[in-house]
């Protein structure tokens, strides 16, 4: 009794821990994800109401439509679609209108001289912010949005009972229908400001990676929703009894509130890390920073690319309207490609039936598609930005991706044969010394074809040489078991070998220190399990795949005093140790520690000593450059892809995430055409 009633206080305990981590979790939400949604009651009314076709009656039915319109999308989109649905398929900025409310309290002829450089200081201040990482700019904004929108809900129960207690019959679906039916071309061009109410709800999804479901769905259900249905319905019945609202003399709900774009940069930031892990963006640097969110990142170049589009947008517009059509088309458009791609989620991942896949791209389609056309309308009015800048992103990640397939093909064609690697011999022809050379390559088969340029430029190569594979697969993450494949090229005695070392496109690659322990610890154990059993297969500890072993765990290592006399030819001598008594070095040697009843012959000892010895000499990372070019005679528009778009964005992009993280002195580049 006493046993189980330990258990369940620390089963108790444990479970008060995660909700306390998942209540900091969403408490950080509010200030990265929730910024955009939370600051839409800013504009939806007026944007809804702009085109100056809707006259207002004497019974409210237009103000009326808009609170119902604007309810049920909250409700179907948000919470329904995301909250209920696309959230659980987790694979394992608006700043201009926030500052509009200065134009209160200035003439008119004074705020386009202030509002424009406030907009561009708060949008400069808050791209500067993003290198203190998700968690502490979340902190930094969460209270402003939580105070916002404890007030806004506060300030919508005021007006509810204060203007209009009976605004609450808004809620009902027919106030839509009557609206249109009245309203008729007004109506359907007023969809495109009712669709703001939404924005910013896809980071809901695109931020995943930032925080965890139930943080999202908590902060979203619990606060924002209840707060923002409060709003609108405040505002509704205060614009009831003031038709005049769109003078601009009577809005009392503009204040400052600089994160509205901070969603979409976490958002772009995930996003770009996910097509980069995937070959579909250049590399780019990823700084991670959260010891305990993985998916808490910064990127530099497309914090400070962003900031510069956003200013240039903004600049260029000077025009609240103009930005929210930019918006509107933007937001519609991600959502409706994320419904069709949620069906086929629900059909192939959650093998659901084909009528539930069907009835959610019907359903939830349905309803964007009406939104989307009502904001192509407006395509001539800022809506075009939006859909130029997809075209410019789209292009520059379908010519990497086309750059690096071919690429990848050219060197699949031109590897060397093991033959021509036999008939060199085990010396390759050149003096091989003490040290551990990785050669990088994208092959996970054969030698790549620049290993012969090596050979042939360089005079000596070291005594053990491990091609290295480092492949991004797609998926999330990859347990540590299945990361490392081993295998040998050649026979034993030419100490060649191949580690294929695979990352899922959100795990955090290890530095440079702890990746050499891991590399050399699964060579050990694949010379240990390969001796023991041809193939590849020992006690569960790999298992054969295709010539290459999964090693599930690598030799480990160990140091222990003593002189090396070469009894144990598993070990070497490492670096030497003061003892405190008699104040003379004594030597101190790092070894494989082996299983106490593991029965390994002399070959396999000598060559896990080669291979210690030569971890102690040190390692270094050869790698070639090679130079994309088409082949003459190759199509005008094929030479343009690869001789300047693929040849620019290699130039100007990352290299090798593993390669960045080596000392430069450690590092020997090779340069060739192809």
């Amino acid at each position: 009794m006493d046993v189980e009633g330990g258990r369940g206080g620390v089963a108790a305990r444990r479970k008060g821990w995660w909700w306390r981590e998942e209540a900091v979790l969403a408490y950080q939400s509010l200030g990265v994800v929730y910024g955009e949604v939370a600051a839409a009651p800013l504009y939806v009314y007026r944007s809804a109401f702009a085109g100056g076709d809707i006259e207002h009656s004497a019974g409210n039915e237009e103000i009326y439509g808009v609170l119902s319109l604007v309810f049920w999308t909250l409700t179907l989109v948000p919470l329904a679609k995301y909250v209920l649905v696309v959230l659980r398929a987790d694979d394992g900025g608006e700043v201009f209108s926030a500052v509009s409310g200065l134009e209160l309290s200035m003439d008119k002829d004074q705020h386009k001289y202030i509002l424009l450089p406030v907009t561009c200081v708060i949008l400069v201040c808050l791209f500067a912010l993003q290198h203190y990482g998700t968690h502490r700019v979340g902190f930094l904004f969460a209270p402003i949005v939580c105070l916002w929108l404890l007030c806004i809900s506060i300030i919508g129960v005021y007006n509810i009972i204060h203007w209009n207690p009976h605004v609450y019959q808004a809620l009902s679906p027919y106030y839509m229908y009557k609206f249109l039916r009245k309203t008729q071309t007004g109506g359907w061009m007023s969809l495109g400001g009712i669709l703001l109410c939404v924005t910013g709800s896809e980071a809901m999804y695109a931020d995943l990676g930032h925080f965890t479901q139930n943080s999202i769905k908590m902060a979203f259900t619990l606060l924002v929703y209840p707060a923002l249905v409060l709003a609108y319905m405040g505002q509704a019945a205060y614009i009831s009894r003031h038709h005049n609202f769109e003078d601009g003399s009577h809005i009392g709900f503009y204040v400052s509130v600089p994160v509205g774009g901070q969603a979409i940069i976490t958002g772009t930031f995930s996003i770009i890390k996910q097509c980069s892990s995937l070959n579909c963006f250049p590399r780019v640097k990823i700084v991670h920073t959260s010891s305990t969110v993985h998916g808490q990142i910064y990127i530099p170049e497309i914090n400070w690319i962003l900031m510069i589009l956003c200013l240039a947008v903004t600049i260029g517009f000077r025009d609240t309207k103009q930005l929210t059509n930019a918006q509107g088309l933007a937001v519609i458009t991600v959502m409706l490609v994320t419904t069709c791609l949620m069906s086929l989620v629900i059909l192939l991942c959650w093998n659901k039936s084909i009528v539930y896949a069907l009835s959610f791209l019907l359903f939830f389609g349905a309803i964007e598609v009406i939104y989307f056309a009502a904001s192509l309308v407006k395509f001539h009015e800022g809506a075009w930005v939006p859909v130029t800048l997809s075209f410019i992103f789209m292009m520059v990640m379908c010519v990497w991706h086309y750059g690096t397939k071919k690429k990848y093909e050219f060197d699949v064609q031109n590897k060397v044969s093991i033959s021509w690697l036999l008939n060199i011999g085990p010396s390759l022809g050149i003096v091989r010394v003490r040290g551990i050379g990785l050669i990088h390559t994208e092959l996970m088969s054969g030698i790549p074809a620049i290993f012969s340029h090596f050979v042939t430029n360089l005079p000596a190569f070291h005594q053990v040489l491990v091609f290295l594979c480092i492949k991004s697969v797609s998926v999330p993450h990859v347990q540590p078991e299945e990361r490392f494949l081993v295998g040998r090229i050649g026979p034993k005695k030419y100490r060649i070998y191949r580690v294929i070392v695979r990352y899922g496109y959100r795990d955090v690659q290890k530095d440079d220190i702890e990746f050499e322990k891991d590399l050399v610890s699964s060579i050990a154990e694949f010379i240990r399990c390969a001796d023991s059993n041809q193939n590849g297969f020992m006690d569960g500890a790999s298992h054969s795949c295709e010539g290459l072993s999964f090693i599930s765990k690598g030799l480990p290592l160990e140091e222990e005093e003593g002189e090396f006399d070469g009894s144990d030819s598993t070990g070497s001598s490492a670096h030497k140790k003061i003892n405190p008594n008699t104040m003379a070095p004594k030597p101190k040697r790092v070894r494989f520690a082996l299983p106490k009843d593991a029965k390994i012959d002399r070959e396999v000892r000598d060559e896990l000593q080669e291979l210690m010895e030569a971890r102690e000499a040190g390692m270094s990372f050869i790698t070639g450059r090679s130079h994309m070019k088409a082949k003459s005679g190759s199509g005008l528009i094929k030479q343009i892809v690869i001789n300047f778009g693929y040849e620019f964005l290699r130039r100007n992009s990352r290299g090798p995430a593993f390669a960045a993280n080596l000392p430069h002195v450690s590092t020997v580049e090779n340069k060739t055409t192809t």
